[in-house]
């Protein structure tokens, strides 16, 4: 008796780690160009301070609204990711107006938010962890709620400065380094 064997073809691989390592990179070299600016103005909240603290979330924004097009093209999770947004968008104007009153009102703002913003990518690093690559942004969101915390203490002490801002931005585009080289070798081991 003669068996006809058929086979399913193979998936299609998907772009969505390939675009997310993409995206990965560009955050990490932003925040490397961000953190330097901000180091170099931190002394003082000038107009071009205000405005590295305004153009960050922003920049934020924009990277969650390509991520959340990469996902949902995947059918990944988009959720968590349109939260993200949300947040940023608030923090983007919320800075706007701290700027106004001085780096204590900053350092609360951007401190609520990287407690708030590094929940959700905490839980967005979870749900992606079988793509690959996302331990480090399990652990940049575990930091950030705890440096965001920080920053909103530090609000209240005579030492308030914004230096502590750009090596925090800086870490995290470390983190996305590593997520983007992590998710590389995930692609060629498969």
């Amino acid at each position: 008796m003669d068996t006809l064997v058929t086979t399913a073809p193979a998936p299609a691989p998907t772009a969505a780690p390939a675009a997310l390592r993409r995206l990965y990179f560009v955050r990490f070299a932003f925040a490397a160009v961000w953190a330097a600016l901000l180091f170099a103005t931190a002394d003082t909240l000038g107009p071009l301070s205000a405005a590295l603290l305004v153009i960050y979330p922003l920049f934020d924004v924009t990277c969650a609204v390509v991520d959340v097009r990469s996902a949902a093209a995947d059918g990944g999770p988009v959720r968590h990711l349109y939260l993200n947004i949300a947040l940023s968008a608030a923090t983007t104007v919320g800075l706007a107006l701290a700027a106004a009153s001085g780096i204590p009102a900053v350092l609360r703002v951007w401190g609520a938010w990287a407690v708030t913003a590094g929940l959700v990518q905490l839980v967005v690093g979870v749900a992606r962890r079988r793509m690959g690559g996302q331990w480090a942004m399990i652990a940049s969101g575990g930091i950030s709620t705890l440096a965001g915390a920080s920053f909103v203490a530090q609000a209240g002490g005579a030492d308030a400065n914004l230096t502590s801002l750009a090596g925090y931005a800086f870490l995290g585009g470390v983190f996305f380094l590593v997520s983007a080289l992590r998710l590389g070798r995930a692609a060629k081991g498969a």
